[in-house]
């Protein structure tokens, strides 16, 4: 008797329910079985994001199944067989089952089949090779999918070498993989292939590297994935100027220590030079978002600098100027680079502050300056620069009173000056 999953609470849903009914109007029994990553975590007891459904029906037949059903289709990759269905307001993608027919490190010419162990030959990994129908009954046409599943081994289906040269993303997928699912001691093929292939990384959209390295840092603890990549020499060329570990791996023991939320972006910050241009450059070859690439370079840099003995009245006006986001990340820096334990309720207590404080807003505005008989145009920028000094150097007084005595002062100073 097969093996089954334990009843997943998305296998039973009546969304799922619909998709497979209408695959199976058109394909008959068993023309459809889940696949991958949500059968994986399934089996190991691991939340399900997305769920992925091989077939051996064609694009055009599964999307004419569909519709005959009044379930969505959109077409997300007919020409790798792809379609998406929505159903119950989730998206399922149904992919036809694929052997390759030409491939050349980073995408491949596919033919449909409708042979499973083809399909699952094509696969990276072997606990990636495993299908389950809609009652949860396992199928591992590699043999070893199952088992290496519950073991934490990150084996590659077949010969290592041949599956990176087919995609040398794998390479990267390798270590997300073992940081994510890895235990004991990694597959030594496996690390043996992404050390001598590592130079196809180059040949990769900076799209795909950073996706895969930001998926690698959210892992509970990336430490030993990461240390083994740069070993590999694949960090260098995924990353390239990474290489300060003693701070990553400390900003990670931190975390995972004093139950800080995991960050993807300050954990792949910690392996950069702590230099604005250094995180600008990395943004801009990792084609990272503009929130992403402003954040990044916003933790570069030493002005105003972050220290455990900082004063309240000290935080509060480094947090007026680079903004409670930045100072914490560069405050969450700076211990990592430092990890005194001595130095860990200082460090706490800094966060704390630049965490519940919030910054005032100037009591004056440029009409308030107006109405002071500063001239307008470029003067008033220079009033308000003025009194916005003497606040911060007093520790941001609500008081509006004060503000206005103190751009009225400021405009007398400007017209005894002259322009």
């Amino acid at each position: 008797m097969s093996e089954r999953l334990d009843s997943p609470a998305w296998l039973d849903a009546p969304g799922t329910a619909a998709v497979l009914d209408a695959l199976e109007a058109a394909g008959g029994p068993g023309c459809a079985r889940f696949v991958g990553g949500c059968v994986r975590n399934a089996l190991l007891g691991r939340p399900v994001d997305d769920l992925d459904i091989a077939t051996t029906l064609k694009p055009d037949a599964v999307i004419a199944a569909l519709k005959a059903a009044r379930i969505k289709a959109v077409p997300t990759g007919v020409e790798h067989g792809t379609v998406t269905a929505v159903s119950g307001g989730k998206p399922y993608e149904i992919t036809t089952l694929r052997r390759d027919v030409e491939t050349d490190g980073r995408r491949a010419v596919v033919a449909f089949t409708t042979d499973w162990a083809q399909d699952a030959a094509r696969r990276d990994f072997t606990l990636n090779a495993l299908y389950a129908d809609r009652t949860g009954a396992l199928f591992d046409p590699v043999a070893r999918g199952l088992v290496d599943a519950r073991a934490g081994r990150i084996v590659f289906v077949g010969d290592a070498e041949t599956r990176i040269r087919e995609d040398y993303l794998r390479i990267l997928r390798f270590f997300r993989f073992l940081a994510w699912y890895g235990r004991g001691e990694p597959d030594a093929d496996a690390v043996a292939a992404c050390a001598a292939l590592k130079g196809g990384v180059a040949s990769l959209a900076a799209e795909r590297i950073s996706k895969e390295l930001l998926k690698l840092m959210a892992a509970d603890d990336p430490r030993a994935a990461v240390a083994l990549m740069a070993k590999a020499g694949v960090l260098e060329a995924a990353l390239p100027g990474a290489g300060d570990l003693a701070r990553f791996e400390a900003l990670v023991g931190i975390e995972t220590e004093l139950l800080f939320d995991c960050d993807p972006l300050l954990r792949l910050a910690a392996l950069l030079p702590d230099d604005a241009d250094a995180m600008r450059e990395t943004a801009l070859r990792l084609r990272l978002s503009n929130a992403q690439r402003d954040r990044l370079v916003a933790m570069g840099g030493g002005e105003p600098p972050i220290d455990p003995a900082m004063s309240p009245r000290a935080v509060r006006r480094a947090v007026y100027a680079l903004g409670a986001r930045a100072f914490i990340d560069r405050a969450r820096l700076a211990w990592a680079a430092d990890p005194s334990t001595a130095a860990t309720p200082a460090w706490r207590g800094l966060i704390a502050q630049a965490t519940s404080w919030t910054p005032p807003a100037l009591a004056v505005n440029g009409e308030d300056a107006a109405a002071a008989g500063v001239p307008r145009g470029p003067l008033i920028g220079r009033a308000l620069r003025e009194v916005e000094r003497w606040w911060i150097e007093a520790d941001f007084p609500d008081d509006r009173s004060a503000a206005v005595a103190r751009l009225q002062a400021v405009a007398r100073e400007l017209a005894g000056g002259g322009a």
